[in-house]
């Protein structure tokens, strides 16, 4: 996917989900205003009620692409002939996007009134979007291929150059610009500070403003790298813990979630069919 067609994928995704959760708030806002006692003689309570038309639909929409958009990555990941169909992250995306529609459905399907065993999986449903939102975090700061592979640490220690030994064959620089160079590229450093040092060396060693241009290049590059690998092995252990929270979370849900769905149906709650 081109990074243009990318861009306009995430942002389809997002005004879905933003004007999904606006036309919900202004559609039913007056009915959710209402105090529980008096919604039953509210004009849209048979509407939006949990088993009205609207409301039991959006619990059944909801919970589908929840379902749903756990159970394509998972398959994404899992079936081998499927890694030739788009990118990792693309379907990473979509099952975030699932993930996070499905929830606002199934919080206006409640019409914001919780409790008994529904409300475990409500709150573990709550636990897996904001976990959800914290893993992708720590996802993004994994190195990875264009493909969505994770890089391991010698992938990412084979991208590094010898910065030094191509300062000195192209630009012959003396060994207090080369040090200080080298030296602010070192460890975890803030490209922005180390950055400005480099500028003033490089300006007293009286180089071209292009030749400046491509060691400030170098420098960022060789910065970007030192730091991801400095975080590489921290980003990994932390994604490996929060599995360990994201999908029990996630489990809890889904099967409190079929539980629900099963004593609905016992009662006669079957929607429009």
């Amino acid at each position: 996917m081109k990074p243009a067609i990318h861009k306009i994928y995430i942002g389809v995704m997002v005004l879905i989900l933003v004007l999904s959760t606006v036309y919900l708030v202004y559609r039913g806002f007056s009915y959710y205003d209402t105090g529980l006692e008096e919604r039953f003689y509210h004009s849209d309570h048979e509407l939006l009620k949990p088993n009205g038309v609207f409301g039991h639909g959006m619990g059944i929409v909801g919970s589908f692409l929840m379902v749903a958009g756990v159970s394509i990555y998972m398959l994404r990941k899992r079936w081998k002939f499927l890694a030739r169909v788009g990118k990792l992250k693309h379907w990473l995306e979509f099952h975030i996007f699932l993930c996070m529609l499905g929830p606002v459905l199934v919080l206006f399907h409640t019409s914001f009134k919780i409790g008994g065993l529904v409300s475990i999986s409500f709150w573990s449903m709550v636990a897996v979007v904001v976990s959800g939102i914290i893993g992708r975090f720590i996802y993004i700061q994994i190195p990875r291929t264009i493909e969505g592979r994770e890089l391991s640490l010698n992938e990412v220690q084979s991208m590094k150059t010898d910065i030094a030994d191509i300062l000195v064959s192209r630009y012959a620089l003396d060994k207090n610009s080369l040090d200080t160079i080298v030296e602010s590229t070192i460890g975890n450093r803030k490209e922005r500070s180390s950055v400005r040092i480099i500028k003033r060396s490089l300006r007293a060693a009286r180089l071209t403003r292009p030749q400046r241009s491509q060691i400030v290049k170098l420098v960022k590059n060789e910065i970007s790298l030192n730091n991801r690998i400095d975080r590489l092995q921290t980003m990994q252990k932390l994604f490996k813990y929060w599995h360990v929270a994201h999908l029990p979370f996630a489990l809890v849900m889904l099967v409190i979630m079929v539980v629900h769905v099963a004593v609905s149906i016992v009662f006669g709650y079957i929607w429009i069919f």
